[in-house]
């Protein structure tokens, strides 16, 4: 991550996904949560109904709105104004809010929180302090998750090389034209060792399970328009030939059938029970 200091504000400009159009395209394309997360976390909370689930990062409400017939209230956190926007639009039940807000500075009651889960949001926010925040809005014994599916998807071994290769092009013309990383993320693979060492839980461990879906070469390439790197380089004008976006799009429509086939998103769910 980069050594300046944390400017979540900043963050969120730098991320791309403040671009016009873009809060629609990821909620046309992101994956929902599988139901069984829903199990696990509330198995693991003891409880069948959940009083609050607190959703920190919770973008168009994907990972929000699949809590609203499991829990009495749930409350989306959400800085990310475009992104809200599309959330309170497509969001119809009355139990669910969203909330201008950040990671550490939730403005939840202390103590309410039953679960509070990052949903592909956690390498967005400064550890520390979010630790610190989570742990002041559950009660003893809630559950914190934070989640994020591996990508490609597992549909076709061609398709998935051709989107890996796509990154790899992508990746390429940011070291070629020298457009700097500056946004500041913390390493998906260290979420873990980070709940561990936080102190906030007694106890921590990594769950994994994954979702199903019917997967099309348009829902494949439009995933990828939505990814963090893919979406600045559009941002800055570059074409989907040149990031490689056309090729996927080629062996995608070769390769997959009119009608779709099941795409498989793998998930690391990192917990911690208070």
């Amino acid at each position: 991550m980069s050594s300046q200091p944390y400017d979540p504000r900043l963050n969120i400009k730098r991320s791309g996904y403040t671009s016009r159009g873009f809060a629609d395209r990821y909620d046309i394309y992101r994956p929902t949560p599988p139901t069984t997360l829903l199990d696990v976390l509330t198995q693991l909370a003891q409880t069948k109904r959940p009083s609050l689930v607190v959703d920190l990062g919770s973008g168009t409400g994907l990972s929000t709105a699949v809590w609203a017939d499991r829990a009495q209230r749930v409350i989306g956190i959400e800085p990310n104004a475009d992104m809200r926007r599309r959330a309170e639009e497509r969001n119809q039940a009355p139990n669910v809010l969203f909330h201008d807000g950040f990671a550490h500075q939730t403005g939840v009651p202390a103590g309410t929180a039953d679960i509070v889960t990052c949903a592909q949001s956690f390498h967005w926010m400064e550890p520390e302090s979010t630790f610190t925040e989570v742990a002041r809005i559950l009660r003893p014994g809630g559950v914190f998750a934070a989640y994020d599916y591996d990508w490609p998807p597992t549909m076709h071994w061609e398709v998935e090389t051709a989107f890996l290769a796509c990154i790899g092009q992508v990746h390429e013309q940011e070291r070629q034209h020298q457009v700097e990383d500056n946004m500041q993320q913390w390493a998906k693979t260290e979420h873990l060792a980070r709940l561990r060492a936080s102190g906030q839980f007694r106890y921590a461990r990594e769950i994994l399970l994954h979702s199903t879906g019917m997967g099309t070469a348009e829902g494949l390439v439009g995933f990828a328009r939505t990814l963090g790197h893919v979406t600045r380089m559009l941002d800055l004008g570059f074409s989907d030939a040149t990031l490689g976006l056309d090729d996927l799009r080629q062996v995608a429509e070769r390769t997959i059938d009119d009608g779709g086939v099941p795409w498989y998103f793998s998930y690391r769910i990192r917990v911690g029970v208070k």
